[in-house]
């Protein structure tokens, strides 16, 4: 396989910052990235309310707090996650084994995928938990930011999960263009049956030591 597959370049070249930061990959991580901060940091900011009747703080997402936990859970690692494929993805020109890579894109595939479902159970939990809240004592800005920002995630890392897939599948394919089936390959100089052609070549030229030799002449006596 080249070192050019899996939608990267050939290794050991310099690191074009202009056309990284203009890759739909890069794009998309740091919009998930930025939705992911919104997210957590608004439910851990506002996402807990006091009651009169306790002093501990509650979500309030219907009192919920497993339901703000899993929302922080979520968007903490899809934070963290986000740097680190950004950085893999700075540092994946520079991967000349074709296997290395090929782990890489496999484990953000899978890693895309299943973020996107995680959001998806995010979104669904958290409206379901603000439509039976009664909305009058909480900071429903603060609810409705977490909200949408969780439907926003799950596009984004469903594009991410989409565009990985097809670079996975560049990658498949330039390695079933490069390779050849040693049995169907007519480029060889060899034939391809266990004794070769028969026939003998036109440019062939006797041996010097063939076994017919020229029959000699009558015999003639010397002259006294």
């Amino acid at each position: 396989m080249q070192s050019g597959a899996y939608g990267s370049s050939l290794a050991g070249g310099a690191f074009d910052v202009e056309n990284f930061v203009k890759q739909p990959h890069t794009i998309l991580r740091f919009l998930s990235w930025v939705f992911s901060i919104v997210v957590f940091a608004t439910i851990t900011a506002e996402g807990y309310t006091n009651t009169v009747q306790l002093d501990e703080k509650i979500c309030i997402f219907n009192s919920n707090n497993s339901a703000c936990s899993y929302g922080v859970a979520v968007g903490l690692l899809a934070f963290l996650a986000c740097v680190i494929f950004l950085m893999m993805d700075a540092y994946f020109p520079n991967i000349s084994n074709a296997k290395d890579r090929k782990r890489i894109v496999i484990g953000d595939l899978a890693f895309s995928a299943v973020w996107t479902f995680l959001w998806f159970i995010c979104f669904c939990v958290l409206v379901n938990q603000w439509s039976k809240s009664n909305s009058s004592l909480y900071i429903a800005s603060a609810a409705r930011a977490v909200i949408t920002f969780s439907f926003f995630s799950i596009i984004t890392w469903a594009l991410l999960t989409y565009f990985t897939y097809k670079r996975y599948a560049q990658g498949v394919n330039e390695f079933t263009e490069d390779y050849t089936d040693p049995a169907q390959d007519h480029t060889t100089p060899y034939p391809q049956g266990p004794y070769g052609n028969s026939s003998v070549p036109s440019g062939y030229q006797q041996s010097p030591f063939s076994n017919k030799q020229e029959t000699p002449g009558e015999y003639q006596p010397p002259a006294y």
